[in-house]
């Protein structure tokens, strides 16, 4: 059975981590329901040069490009353990196997599929995670998609993983990961490990997103694991 996850991107610095974990769960044949704040769409344009649209939105701008997937070597690999090959089939040349696909839900849509407790989703991730939107969650305020789906997410015991890069932390801020965590969100700050030595930007990017779908339970081979 294909999974489905939430996936939600705030305005804090690190969409990079995002848009690879949306080519990860794509190509792994996992859906995705994706939700974009305001403030992420200007850190999309400052960081990547990516311009979307929310009131008229398209996936193409954010790159997600299932022929490249099928060419990245680690992303092989996690199609492969997700039993979806990476082979072209000769029946129009298409992949065999079934990439996911991005279901676009506007941030101010609160009778959109995931405000429901409802709809089923494996989990949700909202990456990376801005200082309001953790506080909002922490304190399970509902002001946009967003804050809603992972209350949700919360009320239904469902995974849900917040993703901060902001550093330093205020006491603020390590309060509401405290109150975020006692209601059952796993904290995963976007800190890249280098035990496995990294050799680029990507491989940081991947050490992050790798640990990402661990705990979502997407098997992966984007991180060399730990004494491998």
């Amino acid at each position: 059975m294909k999974r489905n996850f939430v996936v939600a991107i705030t305005g804090a610095s690190g969409v990079t981590y995002a848009i690879r974990l949306l080519e990860v769960l794509s190509a792994a044949g996992c859906d995705v329901q994706l939700s974009i704040s305001p403030p992420a769409a200007a850190v999309l344009e400052e960081e990547l040069d990516i311009t979307v649209d929310l009131d008229h939105f398209d996936v193409a701008p954010l790159r997600i490009d299932p022929e490249a997937a099928r060419q990245d070597e680690k992303l092989k690999r996690l199609r492969a353990m997700a039993g979806i090959s990476s082979e072209l089939s000769n029946v129009l040349s298409v992949a065999s196997g079934e990439l996911g696909k991005i279901h676009y839900r506007d941030y101010r849509d609160l009778s959109a599929p995931i405000a429901s407790g409802s709809f089923p989703t494996d989990g949700m991730v909202v990456c990376p995670c801005s200082g309001s939107t953790l506080g909002a969650i922490a304190s399970g305020i509902n002001t946009n998609l967003i804050h809603r789906a992972a209350e949700v997410h919360l009320k239904e015991g469902r995974p849900l993983v917040l993703v901060p890069r902001e550093t330093p932390l205020s006491p603020v801020q390590l309060e509401n990961m405290r109150r975020a965590a006692a209601a059952g969100a796993v904290i995963l700050p976007a800190s890249p490990g280098f035990y496995h030595k990294p050799k680029s930007i990507q491989d940081l990017v991947d050490f992050v997103v790798g640990r990402i779908c661990d705990r979502l339970g997407v098997k992966n081979n984007l991180i060399e694991r730990w004494s491998e």
